[in-house]
């Protein structure tokens, strides 16, 4: 599309360069116009620079008719959405059905009358402006509606973390972080990285549903205690609920599978392997490596080596195999991850999502952050 301050470009497209010069004398006072008598040299121009905001296309051109053309254009990204006129002498109706078939806007027979023309492609140009008007207004809303939803799962995340534990860090930023790391290391495509990194702190969002005092004791838990601990994956599947929407439900997959181990060992459902969805083997890890690495209230953080040590031994047992040599690829970033989202920071929810740069001079050590005594072996 043309800039604001530009004139529109038109591209005139006939085999006659009578007609040709007439269609460019005729529109020259408002618009640029480019001409091309073949559709070779139309292609070219359709697709380079100046873009062109409207094409006028003779249908009846020797070689590659008009319909040819337009058939090329429309399946092109980067051509499809210029509106085409079709310029033709062809009066029947199976012919213009056809052209719109195609994807033209309108048609101009032959001859052409100069006030047609003119009227024709101010009309088009305008609709053509008030298209990419309203396409950018509906991005923009879009884009609002996404950061308004992001927002909700942070909060909701927030919400499940003070419940958890009074403290304030940064556990829900590192959470998302470290698992568009490791997806990304697992060889995932792009958007289901991007996934992962929105839905990967509404994991435990569940134990909303368990007493805080439970979350909170420093020592071991009674049977009934540990019992009502285990439900917080169901508990988070039902609160996220089941929905179409691609974040949705990753969330809810991951919210019922983190605690399924790759031997069928894990909870609720006993899940084994690739029987264990793969958004929740990769959370499985992530939850692992944040916990082990944060102060919980029934002991000191482990160094970022014990842990991967532990989750290094659990390949097989606790978890994937494959994710684990990902992990492993990953690790060097999750680390810089860790610095730059360090709970001495403070709290920095209100950030953007987009990943940190890791301090220059090494972070202050941490504060000690209790987290929920369901982690490693509670």
């Amino acid at each position: 599309m043309a800039q604001a301050t530009d004139r529109p470009v038109i591209l005139a497209v006939d085999d006659s360069t009578d007609l040709l010069a007439l269609m460019a004398k005729a529109l020259a006072a408002e618009y640029r116009v480019l001409t091309a008598s073949d559709a070779g040299t139309a292609l070219e121009m359709a697709a380079g620079e100046p873009r062109p905001d409207l094409i006028l296309l003779d249908v009846e051109m020797p070689g590659a008719s008009g319909f040819d053309l337009c058939r090329v254009l429309k399946s092109e990204e980067g051509t499809a959405d210029i509106p085409i006129i079709f310029l033709t002498g062809k009066t029947e109706p199976k012919d213009q059905a056809e052209g719109f078939e195609l994807g033209a806007v309108d048609y101009i027979a032959k001859p052409i009358n100069s006030a047609v023309l003119k009227a024709r492609v101010r009309t088009h140009i305008a609709l053509s402006n008030q298209r990419h008007e309203l396409e950018r207004l509906v991005g923009e809303r879009t884009a609002q509606l996404e950061n308004t939803r992001l927002q909700l799962i942070r909060r909701l995340a927030r919400a499940m973390e003070l419940h958890e534990s009074t403290a304030v860090g940064n556990r829900v930023m590192r959470l998302g972080q470290y698992a568009k790391l490791l997806a990304q290391a697992a060889g995932a495509k792009p958007e289901i990285c991007d996934l992962m990194l929105k839905a990967a702190p509404l994991h435990d969002v569940g134990k909303l549903g368990v007493p805080a005092e439970i979350l909170r004791k420093p020592g071991e838990l009674s049977a009934p205690d540990w019992e009502r601990v285990r439900r917080h994956p169901r508990l988070g599947a039902e609160i996220i609920g089941e929905h179409d929407d691609p974040l949705l439900k990753l969330a809810h997959q991951v919210a019922l599978a983190h605690h399924e181990h790759w031997d069928g060992s894990g909870y609720p459902q006993g899940l084994k392997g690739e029987a264990i969805p793969w958004g929740g083997r990769v959370m499985g890890i992530v939850d692992a490596f944040e916990s082990m690495t944060t102060t919980q209230f029934y002991r000191d953080a482990q160094t970022i080596e014990q842990a991967a040590a532990e989750i290094a031994a659990g390949a097989g047992t606790k978890f994937d195999p494959q994710l684990v040599e990902a992990f492993k690829k990953a690790l060097p970033v999750m680390r810089k991850v860790r610095e730059a989202y360090s709970d001495a920071l403070g709290d920095m929810i209100d950030l953007d999502f987009a990943h940190r740069q890791a301090p220059a001079k090494p972070a202050a050590p941490a504060r000690k952050t209790p987290a929920h005594p369901a982690k490693q072996g509670k």
